[in-house]
């Protein structure tokens, strides 16, 4: 073994997988993680990445609706069963996986994702991130094999993340061909 499986970290988000959205997240992710110094590899990232996704979805439980909102005075009252037993599926528990690559992707994705940390070192300056977007479900799905979706994938970007967002999302109209997509699959790797 190269030591790579360690640098690996494969994020699974239900909700949203059009690359304006994701790369939006990303660069969103990476600014914050630059101003904090707190990048500490793919699993920390990728644990990161998830977290504020789920946390960008708890207003929705606040917002004062009867049928939804959750009595809180502090975040620790989120833990608390009785505030939340009147929920059924609340998204900030749900719609995130932490997958093992080795097991290949769900087959209910419509885009895939690399993203290249180069930063290693937490005193190292902060880097850019090289992503890999695929094509619109240009990869094997739930009639091939899954687990040979990266290695198949016809890539529709390789590039900076800068250039990611300028080449990809200038214009949502064309991002969102399909209203019903929204699956992906995300994949963080460390560069050693």
């Amino acid at each position: 073994m190269d030591g790579r499986a360690d640098r690996v970290a494969q994020v699974y988000r239900h909700s949203d997988g059009y690359p304006g959205s994701v790369l939006r997240d990303l660069a969103q992710l990476k600014e914050l993680l630059d101003a904090t110094r707190a990048e500490r590899g793919p699993g920390y990232t990728a644990a990161t990445f998830a977290f504020l996704d789920k946390l960008s979805t708890v207003g929705l439980y606040l917002d004062g609706d009867p049928e939804r909102t959750i009595d809180t005075a502090q975040p620790a009252d989120l833990l608390e069963l009785s505030n939340m037993e009147h929920l059924d599926q609340p998204l900030f528990l749900l719609g995130h996986g932490v997958e093992d690559p080795a097991d290949g992707i769900h087959g209910d994705e419509e885009y895939l994702y690399v993203v290249e940390l180069p930063t290693t070192n937490a005193f190292d300056e902060p880097t850019e991130w090289t992503v890999k977007v695929s094509g619109h479900s240009a990869f094997p799905r739930r009639d091939g094999p899954t687990d040979e979706a990266f290695e198949r994938a016809n890539w529709q970007f390789h590039g900076s993340l800068k250039d990611a967002l300028t080449d990809l999302v200038r214009d949502e109209a064309v991002v969102k061909q399909n209203p019903k997509s929204y699956l992906y699959d995300l994949v963080l790797e460390g560069l050693k």
